[in-house]
């Protein structure tokens, strides 16, 4: 059985190379994986993900989302396979052949997630952006044709909300990944920001969550270990 660290990914989404090697240093006990996400990468390029694997015995989740043409993707991906990352992220979007062209780049090297549905996404978000009633009504249904087409396309799993995460593991079986952002711990749940479909660490985990992508709750904490360890208390306390 997992501990309750090794579900932990820390979301580096700072602004330099400089403040991300801070958080390793600090962290690199306490988490299972480090997410580096767009901004950071694109400050710091692959030399973030080198300094990652230097200084820590965790793993790096490039979450760069790719969304292009399936020859880019493919490409794209070919080129993340070779930096030794554990994870990484393509959109779902609108296209089976892009999703398998990003599994072929990878080369089997690196785990590529399918990107569902943002946390950061609502119901009348999914309206204004033109997709069919039924999905505008159940959101949960818009993931799973998602986590389909990516299961199809051969991915690893796919990144969605701890709201989804039951009935995907129902759907597509325990190996196929979840990876779950949105996460604020019990004594930060009620709190507002930008991502509105949210979960405890323990919902998610008791839900079939494999890995939780937790940023601020860790980032912003007086004493950044200690609140990495007591969220890993709190799953490891759901998990007894």
């Amino acid at each position: 059985m997992k501990s309750g660290k090794e579900y932990i990914i820390f979301a580096l989404d700072l602004e330099s190379i400089r403040d991300a090697r801070h958080f390793v240093k600090v962290l690199s006990n306490h988490v299972a994986m480090f997410k580096v996400g767009l901004e950071l990468f694109v400050r710091s390029g692959p030399e973030i993900v080198r300094m990652i694997r230097e200084q820590s015995g965790a793993g790096v989740f490039l979450d760069l989302k790719l969304h292009d043409i399936p020859a880019t993707v493919g490409r794209t991906m070919n080129a993340i396979a070779h930096l030794g990352v554990t994870l990484t992220t393509v959109h779902c979007g609108e296209s089976e052949e892009m999703l398998k062209s990003a599994v072929a780049g990878s080369l089997g090297k690196v785990g590529v997630l399918g990107v569902t549905v943002l946390t950061s996404v609502f119901e009348k978000d999914i309206l204004v952006s033109g997709f069919k009633n039924e999905y505008v009504q159940d959101m949960k249904s818009l993931v799973m044709k998602r986590a389909g087409m990516a299961q199809h396309a051969g991915c690893t799993g796919v990144v969605c909300s701890g709201l989804e995460v039951a009935e995907l593991k129902k759907r597509f079986g325990k190996p196929f990944l979840a990876v779950t952002p949105g996460i604020r711990p019990s004594w930060e749940y009620d709190k507002k920001d930008d991502q509105k479909r949210v979960m405890t660490p323990s919902m998610a985990v008791q839900n079939g969550a494999d890995f939780l992508v937790i940023g601020r709750p860790i980032r912003d904490a007086a004493n950044p270990a200690e609140a990495a360890i007591k969220i890993a208390q709190e799953i490891d306390d759901c998990l007894k």
